[in-house]
């Protein structure tokens, strides 16, 4: 069987069941239906759904273009803010039947994992960028501080006595100085290996040499993935592919940990627990391309707000439980906590699940 079709054929499933039929706009009326010829009384026709208005221009087709994606109109604009600052009540909305106002939580996230990869596929740029810079930074502060040591040493020998102790304290601290900036610089020395794709290389070598050791509990498995890392790049292409071909198995590893959390909760079904996990991962799909952004200009603004952007995880998983589930503050904090562990987990099964499909 293959895999790969599989996952393709599985999201395009997923992307034409989420994606309905587009909303009728002002245009050219018909009283009778131009699909099956039903005389129409409103927007659409009432036996078979087709649109009651026919229309023919440029900007109507870029609009079905992006219609036929995910839903590109009004609704888009309600979804995203909901989804972002009230997650909790754009839940609750959709569960409760109140959907012709937002964008189908499937076709959210099938879209927006689309796009987190065009997104993501520019990070290594940046990450090389901002590697550059620090190491500029440290080769700098390398340079100071060995002047700095010097010129302490120099002085040293000159000064009085009774100043020999203090200047001697400072001479101490800056040599402590520096072996840290030589620290820093072989850290960065190793990180630069790893973004400048020595590591591929290297490991390469070691899986044509045989001296690669991972056991996945299978013999034949093993060296099947042992002969796709032989070629890093192609291996490192099909793990992306399958990600994105699969990524929707994220909704059933999580339901089940999610279910965990309302056990002695009526009223609550497993579908309702989906609706949540779509929508929670559509915005954490949107958060990797925020950080993937804001650490892009590098410094200490874009890393800044990249580590300022990791803490709303938690705080969206909190509002969104308190909202969607109609919990108390204690209730969905804890829950907060244990779905982090959850989420863990599932990301764990979901990676190894990749690797198999994508290497395997």
């Amino acid at each position: 069987m293959d895999l790969d079709a599989v996952g393709g054929a599985a999201t395009g499933g997923l992307v034409s069941a989420a994606v309905s039929r587009p909303a009728g706009q002002a245009g050219q009326p018909h009283a009778v239906c131009a699909d099956c010829g039903t005389e129409t009384l409103g927007r659409f026709c009432h036996n078979c759904g087709n649109p009651s208005h026919v229309h023919r221009t440029l900007r109507h087709l870029a609009e079905e273009v992006l219609h036929g994606v995910m839903h590109f109109d009004g609704r888009t604009w309600r979804t995203l803010p909901l989804l972002v600052f009230r997650p909790g009540r754009l839940t609750r909305e959709w569960v409760e039947g109140k959907r012709a106002r937002y964008v189908s939580p499937l076709a959210l996230f099938l879209f927006t994992v689309f796009v987190m990869f065009l997104v993501l596929s520019y990070a290594p740029a940046g990450s090389v960028a901002g590697l550059q810079g620090a190491k500029t930074d440290v080769a700098n502060a390398l340079s100071q501080r060995q002047a700095t040591i010097a010129g302490l040493e120099k002085g040293l020998a000159s000064v009085p006595p009774e100043r020999r102790g203090e200047l001697a304290d400072t001479l101490q601290r800056a040599k402590s100085d520096l072996a840290a900036s030589i620290e820093d610089a072989k850290d960065l020395g190793e990180a630069d290996a790893l973004v400048g794709g020595d590591w591929k290389t290297k490991l390469a070598v070691e899986a044509k040499a045989g001296r690669l050791k991972f056991d996945l509990g299978d013999k034949a498995l093993n060296e099947k993935v042992r002969h796709k890392l032989e070629n890093p790049d192609l291996a490192i292409y099909k793990l992306q592919q399958t990600f994105y071909k699969f990524s929707f198995l994220l909704v059933p590893i999580s339901i089940p940990f999610v279910a965990l959390l309302f056990l002695w909760k009526r009223g609550v079904t497993l579908y309702d627990h989906g609706v949540f996990i779509l929508y929670s991962l559509t915005f954490m799909s949107v958060l990797a391309m925020a950080v993937t952004v804001a650490s892009r200009p590098g410094g200490g603004v874009g890393s800044s707000l990249a580590d300022l952007l990791v803490f709303a995880a938690p705080a969206h998983m909190f509002f969104q439980l308190k909202g969607a589930y109609g919990l108390k503050v204690w209730g969905a904090a804890w829950r907060t906590l244990v779905l982090l562990v959850f989420c863990a987990v599932a990301l764990t099964l979901f990676i190894l699940a990749v690797i198999m499909l994508g290497l395997g």
